[in-house]
């Protein structure tokens, strides 16, 4: 789970610091994959009963307003391969 979450901010810095917005478009996909990763994780330990209802239900919060940024800047940039 640490792997993912650290994954998403690495992949939208990796892909800012890339030459190309079509490049930048990439990481920042496979940053909101990561999201979706975690969120999957976060599922199969409420299962297992690792986590409380109410610690997922904060997290949802938080990965919902993160998923919203990252296709909002995706859209942003459009198909531009500059």
């Amino acid at each position: 789970m640490r792997r993912a979450a650290v994954s998403i901010p690495s992949n939208i810095a990796e892909g800012h610091g890339r030459l190309t917005t079509k490049e930048y478009r990439r990481f920042l996909g496979i940053a909101r994959g990561s999201l979706k990763e975690l969120e999957t994780q976060m599922l199969i330990a409420l299962e297992l009963d690792y986590l409380s209802g109410a610690a997922i239900d904060s997290w949802n919060r938080t990965a919902d307003e993160v998923s919203r940024m990252l296709t909002t800047l995706i859209a942003t940039l459009g198909d531009r391969a500059t």
